[in-house]
């Protein structure tokens, strides 16, 4: 049994060559694009040669944790299908106990398992040539990657007894999360001066990661030089007994119990509807997140916005304006224009408005609706823009002043533009014509003008409280940060209602306005 699997196994892997010529490329490319990230890292452990102790074991340990967590959520919310399913092995009378076991070895044969057994023993030749014990070494990579295995074929067995009607969408949103959290958190990193040893603060996150499942077989090597190993080797072993007896009761649970009849017939559903719940605010959401996406007009506007911001720079460093100072313009821009986007996002709709007029919805979720999409696009830009703002200006203290600023003027900009959208709507290019076609129009010069001065001027306070910071006392950013948010969210929500009030009044209105233009 296990030589047949093992073989079966290498068959599928390397069947993914002998595919059709999509799929082999894309084969090629994902193996490339591993390869290419397994050197970045090998080499990246070569450099930590030269680093302190304190330091080379900080890297290490962030990222193996990392990727540790990231063998269980990847495959678990991004809708990878397990070749190995240990059911589809029910047909030939082994026991569940026999499959769990074999097919978790056969999953070491995999591009993943392999980059991660290269990775494992780079770590491992680091820790060994700053004078850890070779079979310490050795068993920290054997528990790590035994760990990040079980993970994987753990998230794959709940993926499979939970199959989502919406993954995909699911996998959007992590993928959304993923970098709203990694991105700030890795430009941080990056940033950290440590020329004068470690920051206390990761320090202690360091410490307190290698006394978890994601970190301690990973710690051992160092633990074992500073003669503190003991803890994180009875968390690694007790880890993998946790986990190994986890994903044996599941394999004897996939392969006893029968599947719900119908349920193959659920496995279609209705995608980001699904997602965003059946209320009518959820509804519009999905609807809209729809059309952000796929219709040219609304891409060209994510596209253009952070490139117009950035350039800004340009022509500030030409009249003598310092990099420093310079550098803080783009991220307020990018938060001012993704606020002032949505402010005619009705005429954007064309005759699509009538459902939900017909529908009797209400204004309020409408209006809540229609902001989900340029909610989460703003978050994610403003998520990599500003720590990316602060890092090249230097002072992380002002951080907090940044993000208030630009909290500000974002939620500001679509309270307003939640109110405007529905008083002065004005015609836009129709669907499916070219987003770089206007037609001829005579108003809606006075919304844009609302939108965009009406946001900078109730950021004023924020903008303020942002300069005393950056030319006094930093204290103020702390202040920045709170009074912007508070400012812009007190302004979303009277824009939201006083826009949904306008909306349930005027329907008709809108509803010729669609059809005229």
């Amino acid at each position: 049994m296990v030589a047949h699997v093992l073989r079966l196994r290498l068959d599928l892997l390397l069947g993914a060559l002998r595919g059709g010529r999509r799929q082999t490329v894309r084969t090629l490319v994902g193996g490339a694009v591993i390869a290419v990230v397994v050197v970045a890292v090998c080499i990246a452990a070569w450099r930590l040669h030269a680093s302190s102790e304190d330091a080379a074991f900080a890297v290490t340990i962030v990222a193996a944790s990392a990727l540790t967590l990231g063998f269980f959520v990847t495959v678990l919310v991004g809708g990878v299908d397990d070749q190995l399913d240990p059911r589809r092995f029910a047909v030939v009378g082994a026991s569940p106990r026999e499959i769990a076991g074999v097919t978790l070895l056969a999953s070491a044969i995999s591009v993943p398992a392999l980059a991660l057994i290269v990775v494992a023993v780079a770590l491992s030749a680091l820790w060994t040539d700053r004078g850890a014990p070779v079979w310490v070494s050795i068993v920290s990579a054997v528990l790590g990657v035994l760990t990040c295995l079980l993970l994987a074929k753990i998230g794959l067995a709940l993926a499979s007894m939970v199959r989502d009607r919406h993954s995909r969408e699911l996998t959007g949103v992590f993928l959304i999360a993923l970098i709203v959290v990694v991105v700030p958190v890795v430009v941080f990193l990056a940033s950290l001066q440590w020329t004068q040893g470690v920051p206390s603060a990761l320090v202690a996150a360091v410490d307190l990661l290698a006394l978890t499942p994601l970190g301690a077989a990973w710690a051992l090597p160092e633990r074992a030089l500073s003669g503190g190993a003991a803890a994180p080797a009875v968390i690694a072993v007790l880890s993998v007994a946790v986990l190994a007896a986890l994903w044996f009761w599941l394999v004897d649970r996939l392969m006893t119990t029968t599947e719900r009849p119908g349920a193959a017939r659920q496995r279609r559903g209705l995608g980001w509807f699904d997602l965003t719940g059946g209320t009518a605010a959820g509804g519009i959401a999905a609807r809209s997140i729809i059309y952000w996406f796929r219709d040219p007009r609304y891409l060209v506007n994510i596209i253009i916005v952070p490139i117009a911001a950035a350039l800004t720079i340009i022509p500030l460093l030409l009249v003598g304006v310092p990099f420093e100072f310079a550098v803080l313009l783009p991220a307020p821009l990018i938060a001012l224009f993704l606020g002032w986007l949505p402010h005619n996002d009705l005429a954007y709709d064309s005759t699509a408005l009538w459902m939900h007029i017909a529908g009797a919805v209400r204004g309020a979720a409408d209006r809540a609706g229609r902001l989900v999409p340029i909610a989460v696009v703003g978050v994610v830009l403003l998520a990599v823009a500003v720590p990316v703002t602060i890092s090249l200006h230097g002072r992380w203290a002002m951080l907090p002043a940044m993000a208030g600023v630009c909290a500000s003027l974002f939620l500001g900009g679509l309270g307003l533009s939640s109110l405007t959208s529905v008083i002065a709507p004005y015609a836009v290019s129709r669907p499916g014509d070219s987003p770089f076609q206007q037609p001829q129009r005579t108003g809606g010069g006075l919304s844009q003008a609302v939108v965009m001065f009406g946001a900078v001027l109730l950021s004023v306070p924020a903008l303020w409280w942002a300069w005393l910071a950056l030319t006094g006392d930093e204290s103020w950013a702390w202040t920045a940060l709170w009074g912007g948010v508070g400012i812009g969210a007190l302004a979303l929500l009277i824009g939201i209602f006083a826009g949904g009030a306008v909306f349930d009044r005027t329907g008709e209105r809108l509803m010729e306005f669609a059809e005229s233009t």
